[in-house]
């Protein structure tokens, strides 16, 4: 498979993946370029939205989240844990109500069957949408989550609203087009 200009710019600029120009974007769109304290990323591997904050936001304080394997980076605390064991991660909890931005990049390994994989999707997306609410900081704090175009994104959204002022969907450039993939931001 022959990388795409987004890939090749990442491996250019040194990042682990082309999803760093996808978060990048969307912070830009939605003009959240401020410092961010507390950054907790979920399903990281391999690390490119952590490497990207740890780069643009030197004095954010990451904790990085997957059940995968990731390599190290530079002010960044890995934890190779599943996220729905988040509650029993002692340096998730002591910061509980103190994060400014929670990313999740995560997606579940996928059947080809499209109503299971919907509802994996959504499994996890809900989760993601949990972990915000209850981890972020009760104002001026962010959420961006990966999701897909289906069936579930209507309820997604709404589940979403019920937390945060504002819920916006988008789609970054660096999406691939034929990609269902899209993206939540959520802030308060």
């Amino acid at each position: 498979m022959h990388a795409d200009s987004w890939a090749l710019k990442a491996k250019k600029l040194g990042y682990r993946s082309r999803a760093v120009f996808k978060l990048e974007e969307i912070l830009n769109k939605l003009n959240r370029k401020k410092s961010f304290k507390n950054v907790l990323d979920l399903g990281s591997a391999p690390g490119g939205w952590s490497q990207y904050i740890s780069v643009n936001f030197p004095d954010s304080n990451i904790i990085a989240i997957d059940i995968l394997d990731m390599k190290p980076i530079e002010k960044v605390t890995f934890i190779k844990d599943s996220v729905e064991n988040i509650e029993n991660i002692d340096a998730v909890k002591t910061n509980k109500g103190r994060f400014d931005l929670v990313i999740s990049d995560i997606a579940p390994n996928l059947t080809g069957i499209r109503t299971v994989d919907d509802e994996n999707i959504l499994e996890l997306n809900l989760l993601s949408v949990n972990i915000a609410e209850k981890y972020l900081k009760d104002q001026n704090a962010t959420v961006v989550i990966k999701t897909f175009q289906n069936n579930n994104l209507k309820s997604l959204r709404k589940h979403m609203e019920l937390f945060f002022k504002i819920v916006q969907t988008y789609k970054p450039a660096a999406s691939k087009n034929k990609s269902a993939e899209t993206y939540l931001y959520g802030a308060r």
